[in-house]
């Protein structure tokens, strides 16, 4: 091993715990000013463990653009939290009955299962709706501009044409067996959030053109990459492994990456994916470090 090789596997830890004291503090400021059952149904599914992969991700391009081994202040914070708090809510709902039905979400009941429907979609409304109140967190004038932006990119991400464009997508009757259609679809509903949080750690660090560019191309490529690791860890994969239930598209009638392209043609695009994600960041990390492990991790992870 090189003196240069990085290890994902401690820095992840790291930063999932940075990520899980924001997050821990940030839903801790709600207590006391929002029903009981509220809170306790947001911070059942929010503080309920995960890969935190998005705001990860938010982090460590905040990191690389400002090239400083410390952390990148409050702003990077919030919109590391304000990731995952829009991603929570869309796990909430999409568990729900009248969507993916599913009863186990990281191997624990689902929010609906414990808390009802009602609760459900209620704790799922307000982790949307706070995630733009970390965003506007009173901060000093210098970075109120950015902040606007990262407001407008999370919005976005989140959006009509984003995230809920994807699931609308995801859940058509008609949707056909073909590579251009899963593409669309999980550039929206998953790879929207995957890039939207790349992009937004280089706009906490108010970084330039070219390196939001890179982010751009970078989250593209991950996010893709991502679905399809899930795809075939649906496949693979089993029940325990994952902490919820797999084999559910193929019962759902669900057209995968898999389904339609065979395992074999689907590692490989998810492989070429990984390399153009690593090689959009060739000039923000010019030795391989946490973004190109990470494009890495996005297909080699085993849940």
């Amino acid at each position: 091993m090189s003196a240069h090789s990085f290890e994902l596997a401690p820095w992840l830890v790291m930063q999932q715990k940075r990520v899980e004291a924001a997050l821990l503090e940030r839903v801790e400021a709600l207590r006391g000013t929002v029903p009981d059952s509220l809170f306790s149904a947001m911070g059942y599914s929010l503080l309920g463990g995960g890969k935190r992969l998005r705001p990860v991700l938010c982090l460590a391009f905040a990191d690389a653009t400002l090239q400083a081994s410390g952390r990148a202040g409050r702003i990077a914070d919030d919109a590391a939290c304000a990731t995952e708090w829009v991603h929570t809510y869309s796990l909430v709902h999409d568990d729900l009955p009248a969507m993916d039905d599913d009863d186990l979400r990281r191997g624990r009941p689902t929010s609906h299962k414990v808390y009802g429907e009602a609760m459900a979609i209620l704790a799922g409304d307000a982790l949307l709706t706070e995630a733009f109140t970390l965003l506007t967190h009173a901060t000093p004038v210098e970075e109120s501009a950015a902040r606007c932006r990262l407001v407008a990119e999370l919005a976005h991400a989140a959006g009509a044409a984003g995230m809920i464009a994807g699931q609308v997508l995801d859940i058509a009757a008609d949707r056909p067996a073909t590579e251009s259609y899963l593409r669309q679809l999980h550039a929206r509903k998953t790879g929207a959030l995957i890039k939207a949080a790349c992009r937004m750690g280089v706009i906490a660090a108010q970084g330039n053109a070219a390196q939001l560019e890179a982010a751009d191309t970078f989250g593209a490529a991950v996010g893709l990459a991502f679905q399809i690791a899930d795809d075939l860890l649906d496949v693979t994969s089993t029940a325990e492994t994952m902490g919820k239930p797999t084999g559910a598209d193929a019962a759902a009638g669900r057209f995968t990456f898999p389904a339609v392209l065979g395992l074999e043609a689907s590692r490989t695009l998810a492989r070429a994916e990984v390399v153009r994600a690593q090689a959009a960041v060739q000039r923000l990390e010019p030795l391989p470090g946490p973004l190109h492990a990470l494009a890495a991790y996005a297909l080699e992870r085993r849940h």
